[in-house]
């Protein structure tokens, strides 16, 4: 879902496992819908850990624990590893997160976060730390994620770090533009440019 970033700040859910791949986050048997149907996909995120056998809610997943909610999702190193499956950024981006916090990313789930608007923030292992000992001790813990300073504090105790982001896609985030609307929005500039250089 395309929305404009600027300043967020939420209460967060946490996830303090390492290694969580894109397997886990949206199991391989959902890839047969090729269809970016956010409701679908995010009431199936996390699905083998979220919900028992039988279907029901598991109630010692994070997820159905109503201390937590939020549009933060904070996460143990190395997040969204394993295949390139833009599904798992769909079912992020479909349940409601806008933001993924975590010492670690795989490459190409980053870049899949990033192309769905969801933004992947990472920070030291100590800030993590810290972070998942704030939202432990009181999971009304609120944290902001300032997209044009490139910050994200913990509001617990006031620490911030810095993030990095690209240019171009900070440009996008902060203008609620995908690629295509990037280019669109260069429109007259590239047919000017084309009919300057016709031959």
């Amino acid at each position: 879902m395309k929305q404009k970033f600027d300043i967020i700040k939420s209460t967060c859910v946490p996830l303090p496992l390492e290694n969580v791949d894109t397997d886990q986050i949206i199991p391989a048997r959902f890839l047969k819908a090729t269809t970016r149907n956010g409701k679908f996909f995010g009431d199936n995120l996390f699905c083998d850990w979220r919900y028992l056998k039988d279907g029901t809610p598991n109630p010692e997943f994070v997820l159905n624990d109503p201390r937590y909610g939020g549009c933060i999702l904070v996460a143990g190193k190395n997040f969204g590893s394993g295949s390139s499956r833009e599904h798992a950024a769909w079912a992020i981006a479909g349940y409601g997160f806008r933001v993924v916090i975590s010492s670690f990313f795989a490459d190409i789930h980053k870049g899949n976060e990033l192309n769905n608007f969801v933004l992947p923030v990472t920070v030291s292992e100590g800030f993590l730390s810290e972070l998942f000992a704030s939202i432990k001790a009181d999971p009304a813990t609120e944290v902001e994620v300032n997209v044009p300073a490139q910050t994200v504090t913990n509001l617990a105790t006031g620490r911030s770090e810095r993030f990095e982001l690209n240019g171009y896609k900070k440009y996008c985030l902060m203008n609620g533009l995908d690629d295509i609307d990037f280019l669109l929005e260069s429109r007259a500039k590239i047919e000017a440019w084309e009919k300057a250089n016709a031959r």
